[in-house]
């Protein structure tokens, strides 16, 4: 059974943003900017401070102002203090009357002066007011903003009709309150006690503060609205620069992965110089790796098939022979015909499965630091102990002990290096030379493996590495090799990221020259030197 791809045991480490997941980017990266904005419109809750503060500074302007005028009552002449209320009036813009203790009004500045402000009613303004208005619930809607009591002049003009006036009266301390006007403007209202008994109290309609309140909303409503057009605009920028070219790739995956086109073009987007551009490229080099990786399977199956049918033809022929022939010495070939048919079908089958696993093993080995000095020099030995064959001689040069370090396998370099040298010795002639040098040049180990045959042409030089291409020595019996062992040593070479070659030999020679080029291991001992 195929493992649930949406388990959350699948992406433990993101199992908690789940949600997000299901979701496109384009709305995910408007959200995000939108969140952005969202901190920004917090200013309106600055602005509902800064009101605020603004009527508590005005409150205790009036109470202070109106206490003033108190003492310069209770000090002026009794027919001096009408005046004074009256220039008071004029000087501040308030509306002042004076109480009697009994609670009458003694006077009214409106009745010495023209009046100062006058409340207006909603329904004789225009719709400018209509909306200015419907901005200020809005917002104190949105900050949740404590609404004050609306301000209505009383039917009888008495002390009792003012609740801070009576407070005034109880405890002796000037008091002060705001209430909203008909048309939502501040109302400023002061009380105040005088020494004979009588109270002030002014009031001010301070249009002043709503007009500076509505002038920084417009500004911060202006500030936002650029910042929310310029943020939507980027956004979908962002969304057509990323989301667009993601779409495409996935698609051109999709395609790859139905394997309906046989040519699929992934979009390399050369344009692109950053990591979206970096993911078209490396998907693209991923889908043409894995189209050759594909065509490579097809054309080694068809190979495999082919090679075995031979064997298996010549063991079928020989067999069904063995049926025919009466004569001893017949039966007794056809039986060594057979018997030679099974062992190269072995060998075949062996270097078969040698040559599907080398990649995959590789992919999943951990490299070790191997000298190659060091295991050239026991491979050496080993292959002298038992004997070379037709008196062929094996000369190594050994360079310093840890400077050919490479970082690999160490059973897949001793099949490759036994590969070559076996197939040196076998193109050798008798009592030839083969010659093995190790050596560091450029931070690479180079592997050369010479031998004094006849060499390899040019135009074969990269043949030889094909699976199941044999050229072989004369005098060997055919199906002694499978073809296989220099693809093999090329495949394993290229899993250790370096690569082999054929060149002539230095010394003008005739003879055949592999080498192979590995990156040296960066050495992690500083200590690691030579001897």
């Amino acid at each position: 059974m195929a493992p649930d791809t949406d388990s959350p045991r699948n992406d433990a480490p993101g199992a908690r943003l789940r949600w997000s997941n299901r979701i496109s980017l384009t709305p995910r990266i408007l959200a995000v900017n939108v969140f952005a904005l969202a901190l920004l419109a917090g200013g309106f809750f600055y602005l509902d401070s800064y009101r605020t503060r603004i009527i508590d500074a005005r409150l205790e302007q009036s109470a202070r102002e109106l206490k003033l005028l108190a003492i310069g009552l209770d000090n002026a002449r009794t027919d001096r203090q009408g005046a004074l209320i009256a220039a008071y009036a004029r000087q501040t813009g308030d509306r002042v009357r004076r109480y009697a203790p009994d609670g009458h009004r003694l006077s009214d500045s409106f009745a010495m002066n023209a009046p100062r402000y006058r409340l207006r009613l909603p329904s004789e303004e225009g719709w400018q007011r209509h909306v200015a208005r419907f901005l200020d619930k809005a917002m104190d809607r949105v900050v949740s903003a404590d609404r004050p009591p609306n301000f209505t002049e009383p039917t009888v003009d008495r002390a009792e009709a003012w609740p801070e006036l009576l407070m005034a009266r109880k405890t002796g301390r000037p008091q002060a309150v705001n209430r909203y006007a008909p048309d939502r403007t501040i109302v400023i209202s002061a009380a105040v006690m005088m020494r004979d008994g009588t109270s002030l109290f002014a009031t001010e309609n301070a249009r002043d503060i709503t007009r500076t309140v509505r002038a920084e909303r417009l500004r911060l409503g202006m500030v936002l609205g650029v910042a929310a057009l310029a943020s939507v605009l980027l956004s979908l920028f962002l969304a057509r620069t990323i989301v667009q070219p993601l779409q495409r790739l996935a698609r051109a995956a999709v395609r790859v992965r139905l394997g309906r086109a046989r040519e699929v073009t992934v979009p390399r987007l050369p344009e692109r110089r950053d990591e979206i551009g970096m993911l078209a490229r490396a998907l693209s080099d991923m889908s043409h790796a894995l189209r050759q990786r594909i065509d490579a399977t097809d054309a080694f199956a068809a190979d495999v098939s082919h090679e075995l049918k031979n064997p298996i033809a010549s063991l079928r022929s020989a067999i069904e022979a063995l049926d025919r022939v009466d004569r001893p010495d017949l039966r007794a070939q056809l039986m060594a015909i057979a018997q030679d048919d099974v062992r190269r079908l072995d060998r075949l089958v062996t270097d078969i499965a040698e040559a599907s696993r080398v990649d995959a093993e590789l992919s999943r080995t951990r490299f070790e630091p191997i000298d190659l000095g060091l295991l050239i020099e026991k491979m050496v030995i080993a292959r002298e102990a038992r004997g070379v064959p037709r008196g062929v001689r094996l000369a190594f040069a050994r360079p310093r002990k840890d400077v050919a370090v490479v970082l690999g396998e160490e059973g897949r370099l001793i099949r490759v290096l036994d590969n070559l040298i076996d197939n040196a010795i076998s193109f050798s002639p008798e009592g030839g030379l083969v010659r093995i040098v190790a050596t560091v040049a450029d931070d690479q180990v180079l592997v050369s493996v010479e031998d004094e045959g006849p060499g390899v042409p040019e135009s074969e030089r990269e043949h030889v590495f094909r699976r199941f291409h044999s050229v072989r020595p004369e005098g060997e019996s055919f199906g002694k090799h499978s073809g296989l062992g220099l693809a093999i040593a090329r495949s394993i070479i290229d899993g250790h990221q370096g690569r082999i070659s054929i060149a002539d030999r230095q010394d003008d020679l005739s003879g055949a020259c592999f080498i192979l080029h590995l990156p040296m291991a960066v050495a992690r001992d500083p200590g690691m030197v030579s001897e």
